[in-house]
């Protein structure tokens, strides 16, 4: 029975599409690998919104091709996802010993083009072309944890592309147009989940609040975004609802209300910023302001005021000034995020923002990276060590990834808990006191709460 190992670069769309692809080559007869040392098949999901993710999918199989040929030279290697998109037939001819590379509308041909190329039927297969209708073929799911342990949690792809055409970002280019997923397959893709164990669903697009812009009209006010959200959330035994990533344009007040209005809907929002500079943000394309930003987190946390709210930020984009990166750095504070993922500005080509003028230095972006990453840790770890002492309630997910002899679990506001357990624990929603706060992790006993529930 042949394996495979997939190694996957970048986003959460990048995780979920790999799980369709190991899901469809089980379906197969494949087992999955727990490295690429011993498998049949290895195959690495790429990314390419920065280029040290390129670097280092290419570097790596740079180096197993090296050492896979010499002894086990009928080893299946392969690119999938968004590098792939992008570079297509350059990277056979980059690296010759590459047999499979494909784009990201053909995620669902992966398993058929293995099994060729397993079996000799082919010998190279390069598939980047676009395909009608691609999003209907996302799926497929790996439900296991560790172990054969279901999983407790479940991505759920809603759509595929983006239309925003931000001038640094490659995406538009690499996952083509949006394209929406119909209500009820969504639906009935989430209730299949539900009854086979997951508790916890995250909706997921590149733009997640653009769902059905073009395709679903209104209905009482609420976009159809909305709609899903409210159509997902009636589900029966389906206990929390996320997204992301969603983009600021799309945070209408139909959205926001819905945080107040849909108690399985977590006050969790994962809102990337990219700079608090208004005239970055304008160079960036990003369609909105620092004030309307600002103007969303305190509309949402009026409706929740315990919301915990992420962000992303792009440090050294052509052009930024001193003065410009300050504004970024006081955007934390202002908006007071929980937690936000830093990014030192990439060029990708054939963007614009590639071919701007006053491109930074390399020193420059990484001493602004440090700043900005010592003011946010600085931030979140206020907001984790106002939680030391509080009683929060996780849904309990499995062993901890650092430590598998804990339990790991998260809170509403999507913050990680640790604590002593079992695997008793798993998918269970408790109430646990948080003993300590570490980096971005907090540290709990839930046995000092049951003690309170007995006394």
């Amino acid at each position: 029975m042949p394996s495979v190992f997939i190694k996957t670069y970048g986003c959460q769309m990048n995780e979920r599409d790999s799980e369709q692809v190991a899901a469809q080559l089980i379906a197969k007869g494949y087992t999955l690998a727990p490295s690429e040392v011993t498998a049949d098949v290895v195959l690495l999901n790429t990314c390419s919104v920065r280029d040290m993710a390129e670097q280092k999918a290419i570097g790596k199989m740079q180096t197993m091709a090296g050492q896979f040929r010499k002894t086990r030279p009928n080893v299946v290697l392969g690119f999938m996802g968004c590098m792939a998109q992008s570079r297509g037939k350059e990277l056979i001819e980059r690296l010759p010993d590459v047999d499979l590379v494909i784009g990201t509308q053909k995620f669902h041909r992966a398993a058929d083009y293995v099994d060729d190329l397993l079996h000799g039927r082919r010998d190279k297969v390069v598939d980047v072309e676009e395909e009608t209708d691609s999003q209907s073929t996302i799926r497929e799911h790996l439900l296991t944890g560790n172990g054969e342990a279901k999983a407790v949690t479940a991505f759920v792809s809603i759509m595929q592309g983006c239309n925003q055409y931000c001038t640094f970002c490659i995406v538009p280019y690499t996952r083509g147009e949006e394209r929406s997923r119909t209500i009820p397959d969504i639906v009935a893709e989430c209730q299949q989940l539900v009854a086979r164990g997951v508790k916890e669903i995250t909706l997921l697009g590149q733009i997640v609040t653009s769902f059905g812009k073009r395709e679903i009209p209104l209905k009482d006010g609420r976009s159809g975004f909305v709609q899903l959200l409210d159509a997902v959330h009636e589900i029966e035994g389906l206990e929390r609802l996320r997204f992301t990533s969603p983009h600021p344009k799309g945070y209408g007040d139909d959205l926001v209300e819905a945080y107040g209005r849909l108690p399985k809907l977590v006050e969790s929002a994962h809102i990337p910023v990219q700079s608090g500079s208004n005239r970055m943000l304008k160079l960036m394309h990003r369609g909105y302001t620092r004030e309307r930003f600002l103007e969303i987190i305190q509309k949402l946390r009026k409706v929740q005021p315990g919301m915990g709210i992420t962000t992303d930020m792009i440090v050294g984009f052509p052009g930024e000034t001193e003065e410009d990166f300050a504004e970024t750095i006081s955007l934390v504070r202002e908006a007071a995020f929980d937690n936000a993922y830093m990014f030192r500005y990439s060029p990708r080509r054939d963007t614009p923002a590639a071919s701007m003028p006053d491109q930074l230095p390399e020193e420059v972006k990484e001493e602004r990276n440090q700043r900005l990453l010592m003011a946010m840790n600085e931030q979140g770890a206020e907001h984790y060590n106002r939680l030391v002492g509080q009683r929060v309630q996780i849904l309990v997910e499995g062993p901890s990834r650092r430590n598998a002899l804990r339990m790991m679990g998260r809170t509403r506001c999507n913050k990680i808990v640790v604590f002593e357990g079992s695997g008793r624990h798993r998918a269970q929603i408790m109430d646990v006191r948080v003993e300590r706060a570490g980096s971005f992790t907090l540290y709990a006993d839930p046995a000092i709460v049951n003690l309170d529930s007995a006394a």
